[in-house]
């Protein structure tokens, strides 16, 4: 169903031979949308629990009717499952860097006190291949350099360091990339952004983690994270958020896990897309940001199919949904 797709072995091949390059430069090149064959964050990071067995919330009921935007007396609720992502210009990009890749200063121009200037340890800058801006395809949105419209994600993992760099609103401005937030997480720690920070993400969580990626799908094995959700509006965070974006009344929280409830058939779906919505069930969707009621980001990526991707998802509904207790750890 999604026939372009490379294989797992053959990205992780390709990975191998561009981490180990002699030269800085072949070194120095990035793969996107690559497969890292690491754990993306410790086994029991909030992105990776099992919450199958979570308690559902006491305000489930009210939650969901919300973001279905009826009355609780209202039978229908039209807040269709959406996947924000697709073959380009759709979704998230991301790429993968070695460790030799020279690091370009940032300058934060919204939310500079709650940024990382760079890693820890480390000298201050992110290491963003000279091509992000002058090719598309690099940063969210397609265009090169980023432009000045979207939420312009630019994501770089340094395989060497295992280190994940986040931009939000990404801009080239002719001399010096600009941003309107970044982080950095060791993703071999469960290290979370302080109280009031934000991110990359208006949760303050990792945006990386939580992306539906083309080479999970297409490998036959369990998907064994939570997706990224956004809702049109939140109400102040929880844990795993750090920051809060938004005090509308009767919305969730940012950091609310949503989880398909178990009773929902699936046998009708490819079996690719099985394994997205099995994710679901026993990971669950982490709220993330505002946006447009139940779109999960996913990666872009040449290989999805919208013929699959798009009947699939929204065949399902808010409803089909329960609210796992508010802070569950």
């Amino acid at each position: 169903m999604i026939p372009k797709r490379r294989s797992v072995a053959a990205l992780l091949a390709l990975v191998a031979v561009c981490a180990c390059g002699t030269e800085v430069e072949e070194s120095a090149e990035p793969i996107l949308n690559e497969a890292f064959g690491q754990s993306v964050f410790p086994a029991d990071n909030w992105w990776n629990r099992d919450i199958s067995q979570a308690p559902v919330d006491p305000d489930s009921d009210a939650l969901i009717n919300w973001i279905c935007d009826r009355s609780d007396s209202a039978d229908f609720c039209d807040a269709r499952l959406h996947p924000d992502f697709g073959p380009p210009p759709y979704g998230i990009p991301y790429m993968g860097v070695s460790g030799d890749q020279p690091l370009e200063a940032v300058d934060f121009v919204l939310y500079g006190d709650e940024s990382d200037a760079g890693a820890p340890g480390r000298p201050e800058g992110y290491p963003i291949p000279a091509r992000a801006h002058e090719e598309a395809g690099w940063i969210e949105g397609g265009e090169a350099g980023g432009g000045d419209s979207g939420d312009r994600h630019l994501i770089v993992i340094d395989r060497e360091r295992w280190l994940l760099f986040e931009l939000w609103a990404t801009r080239w401005n002719g001399s010096e990339w600009e941003a309107g937030s970044g982080a950095v997480f060791d993703l071999d720690t469960n290290d979370r952004r302080p109280d009031g920070w934000t991110s990359a993400d208006a949760a303050g969580l990792a945006v990386f983690p939580g992306l539906v990626k083309a080479h999970e799908v297409d490998s036959g094995d369990d998907i064994r994270h939570a997706f990224r959700v956004t809702v049109r509006a939140t109400n102040g965070e929880v844990w795993p958020a750090s920051h809060t974006a938004g005090s509308t009344s009767g919305a969730p929280p940012m950091g609310t896990r949503l989880r398909l409830r178990a009773d929902v058939d699936l046998s009708g779906h490819p079996p690719e897309m099985q394994r997205v919505f099995e994710a679901m069930k026993r990971y669950g969707l982490i709220i993330a940001d505002n946006g447009s009621d139940m779109y999960v980001q996913g990666t872009m990526d040449d290989a999805w199919d919208n013929d699959v991707l798009n009947p699939a998802f929204h065949s399902l509904r808010a409803e089909d949904f329960e609210v796992v207790e508010l802070g569950w750890r």
